[in-house]
């Protein structure tokens, strides 16, 4: 990994993140729409192995032949699924970065980014007192290739990391405080796990208001998950593809009128 000393949210770090795919969107980087579900995955396999469609079928858990137009495309050869609108208006914006070299939102922060930022240094010496480790501040972590980053909130000793949230929308807080439910964040832990090279990743859920009951830190272990990451590596690959072919358009010069 390569490690950049800045201050998050510091013009240095804004520019650090220009064009870079990042962890904290790596789900949306991976989001796609019309797709297969896993039993007409399953199907259109099968069929197309050479299963004759009623055992396909069958084997899928379906009653009768599934119809559908997705299915017929599939089975035709012929692409399915896209990126979602999302997805694709974050790979332009990264086009855009990689040809200014600047952030395109030129540094905009909004007031969740803020209060995540302020509240920050509370939840690493907070992290700090009741796991009793040492979090050495990072800044903006790039991956040997350069295509990705991740912003490490901590690094610890020499196998993991730490991530802090700051929410405050009571769904989230429910999600961990309740259900015990860090799914959200999975992805961005492993994604970080991935850049840096660690074994291991704390997430933290930090919550002033739930000071006074001792719970303004919530805090699980994630474990490296190889299967999971070598899964969202390819994803990432496919979406730098897209991310590339939107920059060789923009870099197109324009036809000569007639």
């Amino acid at each position: 990994m390569m490690l950049i000393p800045c201050e998050q949210g510091s013009v240095a770090w804004h520019n650090a993140r220009a064009g870079i795919i990042t962890a904290s969107m790596f789900g949306v980087a991976r989001k796609r729409v019309g797709e297969l579900d896993e039993r007409q995955q399953q199907y259109v396999d099968a069929v197309l192995a050479g299963s004759a469609p009623k055992d396909a079928a069958l084997a899928a858990g379906y009653k009768a032949l599934p119809k559908s137009a997705i299915i017929e495309r599939a089975l035709a050869g012929e692409p399915v699924g896209d990126y979602s609108e999302e997805a694709k208006n974050y790979a332009f914006r990264l086009a855009i970065e990689r040809i200014s070299g600047e952030p395109l939102d030129e540094g905009f922060e909004t007031f969740a980014m803020r209060r995540g930022k302020d509240l920050e240094p509370a939840a690493r010496a907070e992290h700090e007192i009741q796991s009793g480790l040492i979090v050495q501040r990072a800044g903006f972590v790039l991956s040997d290739c350069g295509n990705y980053g991740c912003s490490a909130d901590g690094l610890i000793n020499a196998d993991g990391g730490s991530e802090y949230k700051c929410f405050i929308n009571p769904e989230k807080l429910r999600a961990f405080h309740v259900d015990n439910d860090a799914s959200d964040v999975f992805e961005q832990a492993q994604g970080c796990m991935w850049i840096t090279g660690r074994q291991w990743w704390h997430i933290g859920m930090f919550c002033p208001a739930l000071e006074s009951v001792g719970k303004q830190l919530w805090w699980r272990r994630f474990e490296r998950d190889e299967a999971f990451i070598a899964s969202m590596q390819a994803d990432l690959e496919r979406f730098r593809a897209v991310v590339d072919s939107y920059e060789a358009a923009l870099r197109q010069p324009e036809q000569e009128a007639a």
